[in-house]
């Protein structure tokens, strides 16, 4: 097999592996001694639960994050170019979505190298298979702005994208600022606008419900610390 950039899902929670990711993904893992990971200590005990047996110091890690000089990430491909596998493994979920991998397969991308993304547990699209919404247009956002002025223009943009595209709205939020952002679709959308909250995606306590925006209200369900993705539809 040529050298390939393979992105690695993991499981999106405390899931027992074989529940969300297909043993060939085990198989590949065992090819590759080079891994560019968000973090380096949750990537070692994620592949030490995918294979006990792999010697984790026998392994290099390099680690892109936020913090990571764009200057570095090219370099982290060099072992492709004497015939190695590199992975890429995110904190949770799919590589490269929402993910700062995706800076890495840009380049990979551009220098012509095998690209290939592996099966595996995708809580955007998961969420939306779930919600009963508009799966063949949908935008996801990301993070909505913080700004209280910026933040009630987005919704209102996405509200608007709803009834005049058809199109879903998919977004997410830092997990202790759930409850607020609730709040805020509660009073700045229509009462009949649907929303859907999806925390906890494939793990045990497992969290997905749709209702009008008015059936919200007052029933907010306790979703401090625990990711959630929120989408919005007609």
């Amino acid at each position: 097999m040529q050298p390939s950039l393979f992105l690695i899902p993991v499981t999106l929670g405390d899931t027992p592996l074989e529940n969300v990711l297909p043993e060939h993904n085990k198989a590949i893992i065992k090819q590759i001694s080079y891994f560019i990971v968000e973090n380096i200590r949750t990537a070692r005990r994620f592949l030490k639960k995918a294979l006990p047996e792999i010697e984790i110091e026998s392994l290099t890690f390099f680690e892109l994050n936020k913090h990571t000089s764009p200057n570095d990430i090219a370099g982290f491909l060099e072992p492709m170019k004497k015939g190695n596998h590199v992975g890429v493994i995110s904190e949770a979920g799919c590589p490269a979505i929402a993910d700062p991998g995706a800076d890495v397969v840009a380049i990979a991308q551009a220098n012509k190298y095998h690209v290939v993304p592996l099966v595996g547990p995708s809580s955007i699209l998961l969420s939306l298979m779930a919600s009963g919404f508009n799966g063949q247009s949908f935008a996801f956002l990301g993070y909505l702005p913080i700004d209280a002025g910026a933040r009630t223009k987005a919704l209102k943009q996405m509200e608007q994208r709803i009834y005049s595209e058809h199109q879903t709205q998919i977004f997410i939020e830092t997990p202790y600022r759930n409850h607020k952002l609730i709040e805020e679709l509660i009073k700045n959308c229509r009462p009949q606008t649907k929303l859907c909250i999806a925390a906890n995606v494939t793990c045990d306590n497992e969290f997905i419900q749709t209702k009008a925006i008015s059936e919200w209200k007052g029933k907010i369900p306790d979703l401090a610390k625990i990711p959630a993705i929120f989408l919005l539809y007609k």
